[in-house]
């Protein structure tokens, strides 16, 4: 029988776990001496008909991934087209479906549903010790709608007229039906709207599930980080996806309906004065940016939740300041609901002073993070594997997506570079910085956990440091050439400007990213034809989902170890740990000892 250590200050009820436990034996208490059941379906219909939250959450991450190396082609066409100046690879017209259809594509069909609608569907409810999501079938539901709303978009090129081509951000009144005629416009409008939902139910699904399904012993405050930053994500998705639904419903209104809700063509004079039927261009702007900037943090909080439970678990230690980080967390979603209308300063219409310290107010948490995250990390004992390296690279990229965006916050330098390659270049710095590096970290982190098997650490490698120099090497010479005052959403430029080399670099340095994604896929395949099994916890992870096996059983656990911190299955593998205080009770009374006299 295994002898299992209690320490002297644990619960009655805490004790019997635990002898339970030791009387079982070790395996069992892991959970290893599972018997198989039958939970349905196998095979195809498996995927077609589950409600199981692991199967609908690697379906999103799955399709997710489609969306996001048919947006990558899209990329690269974008970056032929501009390496010289007068290219003729696309069309005015093709050129603006394509830069549309990648944004859109990797902005509301790749990076939120990976986070919100792969990982956290997979992961949380294992963190939590949850058998399942709170309403498995809103989940399926969910899953579904995405899906449409993913074939729909794409069908945009195929039906008359070409798809939309008015930006990913649908400005009226370019996203009128005069200025955009045909249904592609129409097709895009009822694909947000069909994803739109997907996300709402998505929101609603992992609220009930975080504070309804949470196992005895896991407190708020034992979540894991990633958990908590999920639950800021869906509160975050309820408050902003909404609008984004009400503005697209008014504007497919303005396209079929005669209403004159987002133009001024309706506007009529009576008695000299302009009617209330006068529709205000300004108002999408409104409307789409209060969405449009909580999406920004809906899109990187999850990943900065990837990112705080990598580090700790390669370098060998707790996160550093828990509390900061989750109070961290909700400042962020709190802020992130009042800076708006910093895209709008060049309007006129905003009140520049008070966005603008909203604005730089926002880097404040963010930089409580960073401080987190290298305090986590300093005096460890780092672990260099891939999942590691994309949460470094992750720091660096998104560090410099952040001073940049600081920089924007100051209307002088906005007036200046608004519309230009530099905004680009920080969008893309701070976006690739989180979904990019930060979910290829969890990929790496949790692929064993979610298929029992490795990835190929030297084939990871080459994955981020093929990533990393194609990054640097395809934004940098964008902030250069955007402060030399080239316009974004251009098919074409002067030559004797000085861009093209700038723009030469910046394919270079595409196609050198492509190439790093070609290796996740070849990663994939070897890891599918000569799987190296993973066991049940590679890394010596710290959080629940490595208590159970790899893959998870049908429901996720058959036992759960004592829940006393926010470590559970770390206090559990390692019991010496349970004997060593820690925490912020442990660390007050720490710093009380080190202030007493000494005798």
């Amino acid at each position: 029988m295994t002898e299992v250590i209690v320490p002297p200050n644990v619960s009655t009820s805490e004790r019997l776990v635990l002898a339970e436990h030791g009387a079982r034996g070790r395996e069992g208490a892991l959970g290893h001496a599972h018997t198989p059941e039958d939970h349905g379906p196998t095979g195809i219909l498996k995927w077609l008909t589950s409600t199981d939250h692991k199967v609908i959450g690697l379906s999103y991450m799955i399709t997710s991934l489609v969306m996001f190396y048919f947006a990558g082609i899209m990329a690269l066409l974008i970056r032929i087209q501009l390496t010289s100046p007068h290219s003729s690879l696309l069309t005015f017209g093709q050129y603006n479906e394509l830069f549309t259809m990648h944004g859109s594509l990797m902005l509301y069909l790749f990076a939120g549903p990976f986070a919100f609608g792969g990982l956290a569907n997979y992961v949380v409810p294992l963190q939590i010790g949850a058998p399942d999501m709170a309403f498995p079938r809103l989940n399926a539901l969910s899953y579904w709608l995405y899906l449409t709303g993913s074939i729909t978009m794409m069908l945009g090129f195929l039906v008359a007229g070409g798809a939309a081509s008015f930006g990913w951000v649908a400005y009226a009144p370019l996203s009128e039906a005069a200025n955009s005629p045909g249904i592609g416009g129409d097709v895009w409008i009822m694909a947000l709207l069909l994803t739109g939902f997907s996300a709402i139910f998505t929101g609603v699904n992992l609220v009930a599930t975080i504070f309804y399904l949470r196992a005895p012993g896991m407190t708020m405050f034992r979540m894991p980080v990633f958990t908590w930053n999920m639950l800021v994500t869906a509160i975050l998705i309820l408050i902003a996806f909404p609008v984004l639904t009400s503005g697209l419903v008014m504007l497919f209104c303005d396209r079929h309906f005669g209403t004159h809700i987002f133009t001024v063509t309706g506007c009529h004079l009576v008695n000299g004065a302009v009617t209330n039927t006068c529709g205000s261009p300004l108002l999408w702007q409104n409307l789409f940016w209060f969405f449009g900037h909580p999406e920004v943090y809906i899109l990187a909080l999850p990943f900065f939740g990837v990112v705080t439970e990598v580090l700790p678990v390669f370098s060998r230690k707790p996160v550093f300041g828990y509390k900061g980080m989750v109070f961290a967390t909700m400042a962020i979603a709190a802020l992130s609901t009042g800076v708006w209308a910093h895209h709008m300063f060049t309007t006129g219409a905003v009140l520049l002073p008070f966005f603008s310290f909203l604005s730089l107010m926002i880097a404040v948490p963010t930089g409580i993070k960073f401080f987190n995250w290298i305090g986590t990390m300093w005096h460890g004992q780092l672990q260099f594997t891939a999942a590691m390296l994309f949460a470094i690279g992750f720091l660096l990229a998104f560090l410099m997506g952040g001073v940049t965006g600081i920089m924007l916050a100051s209307p002088p330098i906005d007036f200046a570079t608004h519309d230009t390659y530099f905004v680009i270049a920080h969008f893309h710095q701070v976006l690739v910085g989180t979904a990019v590096f930060g979910g290829f970290a969890g990929v790496y982190y949790w692929y064993p956990k979610m298929f029992g098997r490795m990835l190929n650490e030297k084939l990871g490698k080459w994955h981020f440091w093929l990533l990393f120099v194609g990054f640097w090497l395809t934004f940098m010479p964008q902030y250069i050439v955007g402060l030399k005052g080239m316009p974004r959403r251009v098919a074409s430029y002067p030559s004797d400007l000085g861009w093209q080399v700038y723009n030469q670099l910046s394919t270079v340095g595409a196609f050198i990213m492509a190439l790093s994604f070609l290796i996740l896929l070849i990663n994939f395949l070897v890891s599918w034809r000569n799987p190296i099994p993973a066991g049940d916890n590679p890394w010596d992870g710290h959080t629940l989902e490595w208590f159970t096996t790899s893959p998870p059983p049908h429901h996720n656990f058959t036992h759960l170890p004592p829940i006393r911190s926010e470590r559970p299955t770390w206090d559990y593998n390692h019991p010496d740990a349970l004997t060593v205080p820690h925490g912020p009770a442990a660390e007050a009374a720490a710093n009380a000892r080190k202030k007493e006299p000494v005798a």
